[in-house]
Protein backbone atom coordinates (compact mmCIF):
# COMPACT_ATOMS: atom_id res chain seq x y z
CA UNK A 1 0.00 0.00 0.00
CA UNK A 2 1.18 3.44 -1.25
CA UNK A 3 -0.07 6.41 0.20
CA UNK A 4 -0.30 9.11 -2.05
CA UNK A 5 -0.45 13.24 -0.82
CA UNK A 6 -1.71 15.57 -2.57
CA UNK A 7 -0.60 19.09 -1.30
CA UNK A 8 -2.93 22.27 -2.32
CA UNK A 9 -1.15 25.19 -4.74
CA UNK A 10 -1.69 27.40 -1.73
CA UNK A 11 0.10 25.30 0.84
CA UNK A 12 2.60 24.37 -1.14
CA UNK A 13 3.32 28.04 -1.98
CA UNK A 14 3.66 28.39 1.73
CA UNK A 15 5.80 25.85 2.41
CA UNK A 16 8.40 27.09 -0.17
CA UNK A 17 7.72 30.69 1.12
CA UNK A 18 8.97 29.08 4.37
CA UNK A 19 11.62 26.84 2.76
CA UNK A 20 13.29 30.12 1.52
CA UNK A 21 12.82 32.21 4.40
CA UNK A 22 14.74 29.65 6.45
CA UNK A 23 17.51 29.77 3.79
CA UNK A 24 17.52 33.16 3.95
CA UNK A 25 17.53 33.51 7.72
CA UNK A 26 20.18 30.79 7.85
CA UNK A 27 22.42 32.74 5.25
CA UNK A 28 22.18 36.33 7.18
CA UNK A 29 23.22 33.93 10.58
CA UNK A 30 26.47 32.27 9.22
CA UNK A 31 27.18 35.43 7.62
CA UNK A 32 29.13 36.07 3.55
CA UNK A 33 30.86 32.92 2.30
CA UNK A 34 31.10 31.09 5.85
CA UNK A 35 29.36 27.86 5.60
CA UNK A 36 27.52 28.36 2.03
CA UNK A 37 30.00 27.00 -0.31
CA UNK A 38 30.64 30.72 -0.91
CA UNK A 39 33.96 33.24 -1.68
CA UNK A 40 34.44 35.99 1.35
CA UNK A 41 32.41 38.11 -0.85
CA UNK A 42 29.25 35.90 -0.14
CA UNK A 43 29.30 35.54 -3.73
CA UNK A 44 29.11 31.86 -4.72
CA UNK A 45 26.80 28.49 -4.91
CA UNK A 46 24.25 28.62 -2.53
CA UNK A 47 24.16 32.04 -1.91
CA UNK A 48 20.79 33.36 -4.42
CA UNK A 49 19.06 36.53 -4.53
CA UNK A 50 18.73 36.66 -0.23
CA UNK A 51 20.49 38.97 1.16
CA UNK A 52 20.61 40.57 4.52
CA UNK A 53 21.20 44.65 4.78
CA UNK A 54 23.72 46.05 7.88
CA UNK A 55 22.98 49.65 7.19
CA UNK A 56 21.54 51.74 10.45
CA UNK A 57 18.12 52.69 10.15
CA UNK A 58 18.11 56.16 10.60
CA UNK A 59 15.09 57.83 12.68
CA UNK A 60 13.65 61.27 11.64
CA UNK A 61 14.18 64.00 13.76
CA UNK A 62 15.09 64.16 17.25
CA UNK A 63 13.44 65.05 20.06
CA UNK A 64 16.39 67.33 20.35
CA UNK A 65 16.68 68.62 17.08
CA UNK A 66 12.78 69.74 17.46
CA UNK A 67 12.27 73.42 19.46
CA UNK A 68 9.20 75.05 19.92
CA UNK A 69 9.55 79.05 21.43
CA UNK A 70 6.59 81.12 21.99
CA UNK A 71 6.10 84.39 23.89
CA UNK A 72 3.00 86.94 24.72
CA UNK A 73 2.91 90.22 23.29
CA UNK A 74 1.60 91.58 26.63
CA UNK A 75 2.47 90.42 30.58
CA UNK A 76 -0.75 91.22 31.64
CA UNK A 77 -4.28 92.06 30.45
CA UNK A 78 -7.74 92.40 31.86
CA UNK A 79 -10.12 89.49 31.98
CA UNK A 80 -11.39 88.14 28.69
CA UNK A 81 -9.59 90.14 26.90
CA UNK A 82 -7.97 89.24 23.89
CA UNK A 83 -3.98 88.82 23.37
CA UNK A 84 -1.71 87.45 21.18
CA UNK A 85 0.73 84.46 21.27
CA UNK A 86 3.57 83.90 18.64
CA UNK A 87 5.46 81.29 18.48
CA UNK A 88 8.74 79.73 16.31
CA UNK A 89 9.58 76.36 15.66
CA UNK A 90 12.48 74.13 13.97
CA UNK A 91 12.30 70.37 13.32
CA UNK A 92 8.61 70.40 12.69
CA UNK A 93 6.62 70.59 9.20
CA UNK A 94 4.62 73.40 8.29
CA UNK A 95 0.88 72.90 8.30
CA UNK A 96 1.75 71.15 11.92
CA UNK A 97 -1.57 72.15 14.34
CA UNK A 98 -0.61 73.79 17.64
CA UNK A 99 -2.19 73.49 20.88
CA UNK A 100 -2.70 75.97 24.09
CA UNK A 101 -2.10 74.85 27.57
CA UNK A 102 -2.35 76.49 30.52
CA UNK A 103 -1.49 75.07 34.23
CA UNK A 104 -4.38 74.25 36.58
CA UNK A 105 -4.60 72.86 39.62
CA UNK A 106 -1.11 71.56 39.02
CA UNK A 107 -1.55 70.13 35.51
CA UNK A 108 -1.27 71.24 32.06
CA UNK A 109 -4.83 71.47 30.46
CA UNK A 110 -5.08 72.01 27.24
CA UNK A 111 -7.99 74.95 26.23
CA UNK A 112 -10.16 75.13 23.04
CA UNK A 113 -7.42 77.65 20.72
CA UNK A 114 -5.18 76.36 18.10
CA UNK A 115 -3.04 77.27 15.24
CA UNK A 116 -0.84 75.90 12.55
CA UNK A 117 2.99 76.36 11.62
CA UNK A 118 3.06 78.61 8.31
CA UNK A 119 5.27 78.14 5.63
CA UNK A 120 8.00 80.24 8.03
CA UNK A 121 7.98 77.57 10.29
CA UNK A 122 6.05 80.51 12.68
CA UNK A 123 2.30 80.70 14.30
CA UNK A 124 -0.06 83.43 16.15
CA UNK A 125 -2.79 82.91 17.55
CA UNK A 126 -5.39 85.09 19.53
CA UNK A 127 -6.10 84.28 23.26
CA UNK A 128 -8.58 85.12 25.68
CA UNK A 129 -8.16 83.70 29.47
CA UNK A 130 -10.84 84.26 32.17
CA UNK A 131 -8.70 82.73 35.40
CA UNK A 132 -7.78 86.27 37.21
CA UNK A 133 -4.27 85.79 38.48
CA UNK A 134 -0.86 84.94 37.23
CA UNK A 135 -1.64 82.35 34.77
CA UNK A 136 1.04 79.84 33.16
CA UNK A 137 0.80 78.99 29.41
CA UNK A 138 2.50 76.97 26.80
CA UNK A 139 1.91 75.73 23.59
CA UNK A 140 2.40 72.23 22.23
CA UNK A 141 3.70 71.14 18.79
CA UNK A 142 3.50 67.68 17.47
CA UNK A 143 4.18 66.53 21.50
CA UNK A 144 6.80 69.67 21.85
CA UNK A 145 6.09 71.89 24.51
CA UNK A 146 6.93 75.36 24.51
CA UNK A 147 8.70 77.11 27.66
CA UNK A 148 5.62 78.21 29.88
CA UNK A 149 4.35 82.21 29.48
CA UNK A 150 3.27 84.21 32.48
CA UNK A 151 0.68 86.21 31.66
CA UNK A 152 -1.30 88.15 34.27
CA UNK A 153 -4.96 88.40 34.59
CA UNK A 154 -6.19 91.61 36.67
Amino acid sequence: MSATFRLRPAVAGALAAGLIGAAAATAAATGPGIGNGGNENGAGPGTGSATASTAPITPGPSAAARTNTVTADREQVRQWEQFRLHGKVTGIKAGTAVRLQQMQHGAWRTLPATSVVNRSLDYSMRVKLGIRGVNRIRTVVAGQPSAPVTVTVR
